[in-house]
């Protein structure tokens, strides 16, 4: 770094903060800096400039399962980012349990890592484990599933319009007694689905009624036998919209279990980013998040955060349209 410094008349805190990409320091300076680096073949040594700078070079990326198509997605979005910038990524699942969840950032506590993504668990209300972790200068950045105005970040989908356009969909399509599988009572993507579900129902002359809504676990046997007992039952769904993709599953076994004909007797649709979505039997009608870019976007914001660049207005809070896949499912002409 002296040669550099001595080679390019600056000084070594400014290589120093040009190589590690400090927003302080002119693009030209960069280029200069990073050009002479490439031709005397300089590499940083990332584990002394940590020791020094106090950074690990580690961010963490906390989130419910893996099994979830969007978070496999995601996690890739997020390791593009990250592996570029010279980020190593450590993931930590908390299986949809909150006491996991406050264990994990818990542990995170010990300084180990420049920054946080987080999806928070099904059972997460308050947000007090991670205003600590936020209290120690450790940024943090949500996604998918946010505490809002909390941290340096939330991206998410609009959930609320996608919500609407599935249960007009299926409207359109004859359904006058939809079902709404909720997967948590706490989640914000959850309550915005919920209410896109309601207002479409409202705007296109149906009402909304309570027992159509079907509260679920995180057990699919235990799913399964709540949506056959609602299939059997007197109010039978004409069409069903399951809020979350682990919910698919129990919704098909559930009908088959039941005899009954997707789409002809029942339609379904889904929130869902599964790759095999297209050759379910039938083919399941869904809305699909940007989940890659997603991830993407949430790394990029961390790692600016990491590095002490302010946020612009708009990225304090970034919402990412999702696309709706209509599939046969709901329509036996799709």
């Amino acid at each position: 770094m002296k040669h550099l410094a001595k080679a390019l008349n600056l000084s070594t805190a400014t290589i120093s903060k040009a190589l590690s990409d400090s927003y302080d320091i002119s693009e030209e300076t960069k280029r200069r800096v990073i050009k002479l680096a490439e031709e005397l073949r300089y590499i940083p040594n990332a584990h002394a400039s940590s020791l020094r700078g106090k950074k690990s070079k580690t961010i963490a990326m906390v989130i419910p399962e893996v099994a979830d198509s969007y978070f496999a997605q995601a996690i890739n979005g997020v390791e593009a980012i990250a592996q570029a910038a010279g980020f190593h990524v450590l993931i930590y699942l908390t299986h949809e349990q909150l006491i996991k969840e406050k264990a994990i950032l818990k542990e995170l506590l010990n300084g180990r890592i420049d920054g946080l993504l987080i999806s928070v668990t099904r059972q997460s209300e308050e947000a007090s484990h991670i205003n600590e972790l936020i209290r120690t200068g450790i940024p943090v950045v949500f996604f998918d599933r946010v505490f809002e105005n909390i941290g340096k970040g939330e991206i998410t989908t609009d959930d609320y319009h996608a919500s609407y356009l599935l249960t007009e969909h299926l409207i359109d399509q004859g359904c006058h007694n939809i079902d709404f599988l909720l997967f948590s009572n706490a989640l914000s993507i959850t309550k915005k689905r919920l209410e896109g579900y309601q207002q479409a129902l409202v705007d296109n002359g149906l009402k909304f009624n309570a027992n159509n809504v079907l509260r679920c676990t995180n057990i699919d046997q235990e799913n399964e036998q709540l949506i056959k007992k609602k299939l059997g039952g007197k109010n039978k769904p004409d069409g069903i919209i399951a809020s979350v993709e682990k919910l698919i599953t129990c919704t098909y076994r559930a009908c088959e279990a039941e005899h009954i004909s997707i789409p002809d007797a029942i339609k379904i649709a889904a929130f869902s980013n599964l790759p095999t979505a297209s050759i379910l039997q039938p083919p399941i009608t869904t809305i699909t998040q940007p989940a890659f870019e997603m991830g993407k976007m949430a790394a990029a914001l961390l790692i600016k955060a990491v590095k002490g660049k302010p946020f612009d207005i708009e990225e304090a809070k970034i919402i990412i349209p999702s696309i709706l896949e209509i599939r046969k499912s709901t329509s036996t002409t799709g």
